[in-house]
């Protein structure tokens, strides 16, 4: 559990917000704006088939993501910490600029790094304002 709490702190800005004893265990909260992980103690063995590529496709979360202002900038600063599983990978005939690797954390869970992807309203918005006479917004209407 320290590995992986290292490794968010350290590569994605999360900070220990509490921890839970449980006798035997503990809960830790990681936090990073309003984003929290939770890390267990493990129990067990990990499962027999590792995650590859961008994560299970069967049901349940498929990987977590993060928005970083370059994928590559971000990779060479995680040093040996980054361990590919995909990518990187460009999807400029969907969003121009879209940039994505997957790497997996100490656990072995899969973890998207973009850059510029954008949400679908925020695009659409930005469409919008090529129609707005200047000096003008969407909110003065």
């Amino acid at each position: 559990m320290a590995a992986t709490e290292e490794f968010y702190s350290r590569h994605f800005n999360f900070r220990r917000a509490r921890v839970i004893d449980l006798g035997n265990s503990q809960i830790v909260f990681l936090k990073s704006g309003n984003v929290y992980l939770e890390l267990f103690q493990a129990e067990g063995a990990p499962p027999a088939n590792a995650p590859v590529k961008d994560g299970p496709t069967s049901p349940g979360v498929r990987h977590l993501a993060f928005q970083v202002e370059n994928v590559d900038a971000t990779l060479s600063a995680m040093g040996p910490d980054a361990k590919p599983t995909l990518g990187p990978l460009s999807f400029d005939s969907f969003i121009p600029g879209w940039r994505t690797v997957w790497i997996r954390d100490p656990d072995g869970n899969i973890v998207e790094i973009s850059q510029g992807f954008t949400d679908q309203l925020l695009a659409a918005v930005v469409d919008c304002q090529q129609f707005i006479p200047a000096g003008e917004s969407l909110s003065a209407r």
